[in-house]
């Protein structure tokens, strides 16, 4: 693979997050280069293995900006915590108070979010038909963040937001009320799951339980039913504990695979300005997928 990343339309991407190890994104953003012809590098920076913690993520950007990178995505637990650390902010990332995408340009570092078109265009074709009447979004970090503006954004008619921090979650809702209706989104205690499932159609689950590196399930399989559809974030595993226990409910379900393909699809683009071929880098991921 070249290697002279300074040259004019060569690329060098990042990836910065705890536990990455297993994640398909370098080979995914890789291969739709290599069939587009462009120089294309995509490097792991994993804080675990570098042995920092989440708040040295502004040291990780200053070293990316200056080795000269393209750009960085940023993952679990830093997609909040980078904010502090750039220059400017896409509206949409500004809005959710959460960036996954971080591109250097003019000088500058300025953060977007892609998570939530992601989830937006995977629960379109996923979840197609589905009611959206009452929708339950366990989580309000990044990702929850994202897939919360993106819920309200496909007329999820009302969303009731659950976390373990309950300044986080009243936050997300203030900021998504003002934008969507305050009348669509509240905010309640993680430990209430069980009464906001009841009557619920649909449930996303957005927090890291389940991850390769935080294996389990942050809901009791007792709550599902086959009148609830589920929804995940995480996708690695593809196939979680939590969607596991869906399905042997009769719950319809929809993994992260396809949020994880059309996120990095829109992150793709702005670390490039070439127009990925959507289905493609689906193909692309399910060779991936299916060859671990």
């Amino acid at each position: 693979m070249p290697t002279d990343f300074g040259a004019p339309g060569a690329h060098l991407i990042g990836l910065v997050g705890a536990g990455i190890g297993p994640s398909l994104s370098p080979a995914l953003h890789e291969r739709e280069a290599h069939e587009l012809g462009l120089r294309y590098q995509y490097r792991r920076l994993d804080l675990l293995e570098l042995g920092v913690g989440p708040d040295r993520v502004g040291d990780l950007l200053a070293a990316a900006r200056l080795t000269g990178y393209t750009g960085l995505n940023v993952t679990h637990p830093v997609k909040q915590a980078v904010i502090a650390h750039l220059d400017a902010l896409s509206e949409e990332a500004a809005v959710l108070g959460a960036v996954n995408t971080v591109l250097f340009k003019g000088g500058k570092a300025v953060g977007y979010n892609t998570d939530a078109s992601g989830f937006a265009r995977s629960a379109m074709g996923g979840l197609a038909g589905a009611r959206l009447d009452r929708v339950v979004l366990l989580g309000a970090g990044g990702a929850g963040a994202a897939v919360a503006h993106a819920l309200l954004g496909i007329g999820a008619g009302r969303l009731t937001v659950l976390d373990l921090d309950a300044d986080r979650s009243a936050r997300l809702v203030d900021a998504l009320g003002a934008h969507f209706g305050r009348d669509r989104i509240a905010a309640g205690p993680a430990g209430g799951l069980a009464a906001a499932l009841d009557g619920a159609d649909g449930l996303v689950h957005a927090t890291p339980t389940g991850m390769a590196a935080h294996p389990g399930t942050a809901v009791p399989p007792a709550l599902l039913h086959p009148g609830l559809w589920v929804a995940e974030v995480v996708y690695f595993p593809l196939e979680t504990a939590l969607l596991a226990a869906a399905r042997a409910a009769g719950c319809r379900v929809l993994d992260g695979g396809r949020m994880a393909v059309y996120q990095a699809v829109d992150s793709f683009r702005l670390f490039t300005g070439a127009e990925p071929d959507a289905d493609r880098m689906l193909r692309h991921f399910d060779a991936l997928a299916a060859a671990r």
